[in-house]
């Protein structure tokens, strides 16, 4: 694991191929971070695992240097094979136990939850950290649960053993709601990837985050 791993937490990007498409995955993930993702999540629900070690290997090499972790998406496979930092799994998808059986004890390990009840069921000799949400419903993941809004996040975070990012639907002018919840961070997905300029995209964060 990270030591500073809430530092990474802060504006967590989550790829989408879709919105990505037009500027390119690469191209679209160093713009986000020159205007500072602290943080890159691999996500592409249709690609095969081959694909994602390929994108996982070709990423690396955009964010070599700049400190910036990179995980994968339910893929622990491609993770392992890419030698990324890490992955992220959800509640449907592989357990953490097998996850972290995979990953070895020094990788990033990831978890949903979006509910009391998971966030219970963590064990934090497992995970790393938890993503809490959907705090809104979003149309970059269909199959999302019940949204939460920022009192269930705020509800959620006061229960976890963990570090945590805020998911689901979240945008700049969300930022001071999320950090007063008492999250670590947020993770974006069309507010940053499919921008115009990805760059100022992610920016707006930190500008909004100085006039907190």
């Amino acid at each position: 694991m990270i030591p500073d791993i809430r530092v990474h937490l802060r504006l967590y990007l989550v790829t989408d191929p879709q919105l990505c498409h037009t500027a390119g995955l690469e191209n679209t993930v160093r713009q986000a971070v020159d205007g500072g993702v602290t943080m890159v999540q691999l996500r592409d629900k249709h690609a095969t695992t081959a694909a994602r070690i390929d994108m996982a290997r070709a990423l690396k090499d955009v964010l070599s240097g700049t400190g910036v972790p990179l995980v994968i998406n339910d893929d622990v496979e491609a993770a392992v094979a890419a030698d990324v930092d890490g992955a992220h799994v959800g509640q449907g998808d592989i357990s953490a136990a097998d996850a972290r059986a995979m990953l070895g004890p020094d990788k990033i390990l990831g978890l949903s939850c979006e509910s009391a009840q998971t966030v219970h069921a963590v064990n934090p000799a497992v995970v790393d950290y938890l993503g809490l949400g959907p705090v809104f419903g979003t149309t970059t993941k269909a199959d999302h649960k019940q949204p939460i809004g920022f009192d269930g996040l705020a509800g959620l975070v006061a229960q976890s053993p963990l570090p945590n990012v805020a998911i689901g639907g979240l945008k700049a002018k969300h930022q001071r709601a999320v950090l007063e919840s008492g999250a670590d961070g947020l993770a974006v997905v069309s507010a940053i990837c499919g921008q115009p300029d990805a760059t100022a995209a992610a920016r707006a964060f930190a500008e909004t985050e100085v006039k907190l």
